[in-house]
């Protein structure tokens, strides 16, 4: 069975940073990318990455967030860095093995997703 599993979020002083790690069973994924999904909005793209290392990041988040992936172990980590309150949300992994577009919610695999909370 194909697993996704998210960790490290947490609460967090606005400014802080947090690092989020996903593993995924398996052989290694084409595309692995961070959604998240705050209270009464629609899930949203924050950033991908391919296996070759093409990355993107949705212009919210540029700067402050990097996303990278070890395909080895297949996970994908996501530093996030000056976090502020409106980062608050659910984060959520996504992976696909075909090469998705990277802005959509059409990946094939989800995790159940990490709270991440950061305060004023």
């Amino acid at each position: 069975q194909v697993h996704v599993v998210e960790s490290g979020g947490g609460l967090v002083q606005a400014g802080g940073s947090l690092r989020l790690s996903c593993a995924a069973s398996g052989r290694t994924f084409s595309t692995m990318a961070w959604f998240r999904q705050a209270p009464e909005k629609e899930r949203e793209f924050v950033a991908a990455i391919r296996s070759g290392g093409s990355t993107y990041y949705a212009d919210s988040v540029k700067g402050r967030f990097t996303i990278s992936r070890d395909n080895a172990k297949n996970t994908v980590y996501l530093q996030m860095n000056s976090l502020k309150p409106e980062d608050t949300a659910v984060y959520y992994c996504a992976a696909d093995y075909g090469a998705t577009d990277v802005y959509r919610r059409n990946y094939a695999y989800w995790g159940q997703g990490t709270q991440v909370t950061v305060s004023s």
